[in-house]
């Protein structure tokens, strides 16, 4: 009997340990009535025991995208520096598809989002993933919202599964993203294409995360209900509503009213749609950084709204 109490009351213990060893962390930068939602919804979580999946948008809501789409700005900078110093065929078919995808000019379109992948045909992952760095590392590397950090290391601590969609192709970003929120480079989804004998291809495997393609996403690939997403534009809203628990939603355009082609989200602004179904909305600062000089702005893509905090 005292065997059996002894191992009771361990049990206890350890269950309770198990239970006060996840705390919770001030977010600096939103408010406390934000941190306050976000700590209770995390604290309801601590009893569960199976998965606990959080999703999230990339460009625009883990990481600023004004001026530009990094994966933009990643291939553009890639053809001034290095394609345009060449002559092959190789270059010279890379730069028909830029040239298409400049005509085209619908940047969140998937045409446009498919040539990405059409254009970065030919290289390895290797090459992919340096060019995306690079870009990075030289435009970007500031423009990791804080506030998400610091949001996605409190989710770590409460034992959440943390994955990163993104339209773009997702060797481009897998490096550099899955570095700055120390996440496995394979719970960064992006365009996919197959890869044969070391090299990558245009041939691309859907789902794309765009759109419904993101709630697609979650189920082809991740396979659980998250409990958390979070996203930032009219894109996202399909993902967003995949949340089983808490919506979130980062600098949502308060401008635009949407159309009869956006579905329930029509006659709203993204920003209203989101308030109506209680979403938790906050703010990141995204402004252009006048030191640093892009070359996608050669190139004449429109470039995306400034979001001052």
């Amino acid at each position: 009997m005292k065997r059996l109490f002894s191992t009771i009351l361990i049990s206890v213990i350890c269950l309770s340990a198990s239970l006060t060893a996840q705390t919770y962390r001030h977010i600096h930068g939103w408010s406390q009535e934000i941190n306050d939602r976000i700590e209770g919804f995390l604290n309801g979580t601590i009893p569960m025991t199976e998965r606990k999946v959080a999703v999230f948008d990339c460009d625009g809501t883990t990481f600023g995208q004004v001026p530009y789409y990094l994966a933009d700005e990643a291939l553009y900078r890639y053809a001034d520096l290095v394609l345009k110093e060449r002559k092959d065929k190789e270059a010279k078919e890379k730069l028909k598809i830029l040239d298409r995808m400049v005509r085209d000019g619908n940047n969140v379109g998937k045409p446009y989002v498919e040539d990405r992948v059409h254009f970065l045909a030919g290289l390895t992952p290797e090459e992919i993933e340096t060019i995306g760095y690079n870009c990075y590392h030289d435009s970007y590397r500031g423009k990791f919202y804080p506030e998400m950090k610091q949001l996605i290391a409190n989710l770590r601590e409460y034992g959440f599964e943390v994955w990163i969609l993104t339209a773009s192709p997702e060797i481009l970003y897998q490096k550099f993203v899955a570095g700055e929120f120390g996440i496995s480079n394979v719970n960064i989804l992006g365009a996919k294409c197959v890869i044969r004998d070391g090299v990558t291809t245009g041939e691309i495997i859907p789902p794309i995360p765009q759109d419904d393609g993101k709630a697609h996403t979650i189920e082809t690939f991740i396979k659980a209900i998250p409990l958390i997403v979070g996203g930032n534009s009219r894109g996202d809203m399909d993902m967003i509503h995949e949340s089983a628990g808490l919506k979130m939603v980062v600098n949502p355009d308060d401008v635009t009213v949407r159309g009869p082609e956006d579905g329930p989200m029509a006659g709203h602004t993204v920003k209203s749609y989101w308030e109506k179904e209680g979403a938790l909305i906050v703010k990141c600062d995204d402004v252009r950084d006048p030191k640093v000089k892009f070359h996608t702005e050669s190139w004449k893509i429109r470039e995306n709204r400034a979001n001052p905090k």
